[in-house]
């Protein structure tokens, strides 16, 4: 069965009958319920190219929920929508998800074009603003070891060293210094409606989804997505991390929701089947880390694994592909399945725990 139709089963799409397309174009939003708008923002990365964003009508107002990459398209797309969407009302609230830039990337925008208060977890204000202020003129020593460690090349780290270090700002306008916080469980009163928040962990430390029981509408962000799979990776910022063990887990948060909930996520298009579509993300992991321990019966660099782990051309996202092999091979490791060694190059090796031992 092929990986696109194994995607696709139990998936259906609930837009795909609307008379102008089954999706919104720019600066066009599309209405999901009564004062629950669908907005989409083009963005600067390959294979997505749009992110989803969210008007929820707020009492005399509305709430936004995330923004779009930083860019002066998308704040006067932003003005057409002001303009023509809004009934006049204001913007109240800005509602990010999580930090990545495409999600944040005009908070601080709205904030001062609109003087609305951030909402968001704790773990992706602290994240993303850290990372806003953080920048030095050279990649630190510490950035350049994790690559070290997982097998790069001298000429793959020249490539590293040479793009430089704390472009994270770049690509945001400056995230607010207060917000208001937002924790697992709350319900967020949004007009006449309530939102639960949904933390999900390992795309980011604390992704917020929001659930509405009276709309039947998951904003989901890019925690569960309907053709893709979330990127799941392990960064310098936190080199151990178990981010797939994390996200896996996080999955049961959703269990309790209705097989029916149409789902809004950040990229793609809405849909319903959510129970199937993380069924099938569980098993889309599970068959890459069985591929891993067939393959670990020698020791393997995170460099060594990434044939094994994607078949299409990653030459221009090797870190990104380097942390997904990475968060996949500390799930193995947090299952007491591989164990880690550090060679005589200063390389991090993996291998199945009988081999290591038997090395022993």
């Amino acid at each position: 069965m092929s990986e696109l139709h194994e995607r696709e089963i139990g998936l259906s799409y609930p837009m795909a009958g609307h008379p102008q397309g089954p999706r919104p174009g720019d600066a066009e939003v599309y209405e999901l319920r009564p004062g629950a708008l669908w907005l989409r923002m083009p963005i600067p990365i390959p294979g997505l190219d749009y992110i989803n964003l969210w008007l929820l009508r707020d009492g005399e107002g509305w709430t936004v929920v995330d923004t779009g990459f930083r860019s002066s398209k998308l704040q006067a797309l932003w003005e057409q929508v002001f303009e023509r969407h809004l009934g006049g009302l204001p913007i109240t609230r800005i509602l990010c998800t999580h930090f990545h830039p495409d999600h944040i990337g005009l908070a601080g925008w709205l904030h001062e074009r609109w003087q609305a208060p951030l909402w968001m977890t704790l773990g992706e204000w602290s994240f993303g603003r850290m990372l806003m202020l953080d920048s030095l003129p050279d990649v630190p020593a510490e950035v350049i070891d994790f690559y070290q460690r997982m097998g790069f090349s001298d000429d793959q780290m020249e490539k590293i060293k040479a793009g430089g270090f704390g472009n994270f700002r770049k690509a945001v306008t400056e995230i607010p210094r207060y917000y208001h916080r937002m924790v697992g469980g709350d319900l967020v009163r949004i007009g006449d409606h309530d939102w639960r928040v949904i933390i999900g962990r390992g795309h980011s430390p604390e992704h917020a989804s929001l659930y509405c029981a009276d709309l039947n509408l998951l904003i989901s962000g890019d925690q569960v997505l309907p053709r893709i799979s979330p990127h799941i990776g392990v960064y310098p910022g936190e080199p151990d991390a178990s981010a797939l063990t994390l996200y896996l887990k996080s999955f049961d948060r959703f269990a309790d929701l209705p097989a029916d909930v149409w789902v809004l996520p950040a990229h793609g298009d809405v849909f319903i089947g959510l129970h199937a579509r993380i069924a099938y993300l569980k098993r889309h992991h599970q068959e890459r880390l069985d591929i891993l321990m067939q393959a670990l019966d020698k020791p393997m660099t995170a460099l060594d694994t990434l044939p094994l782990l994607f078949k299409r051309d990653i030459t221009g996202h090797l870190t990104l592909a380097a942390g997904e092999a990475v968060a996949h091979l500390h799930h193995l490791m947090d299952e007491g399945l591989i164990e880690r060694r550090v060679n005589a190059a200063g390389v991090y090796e993996y291998s199945r725990r009988e081999m290591a031992e038997a090395a022993q």
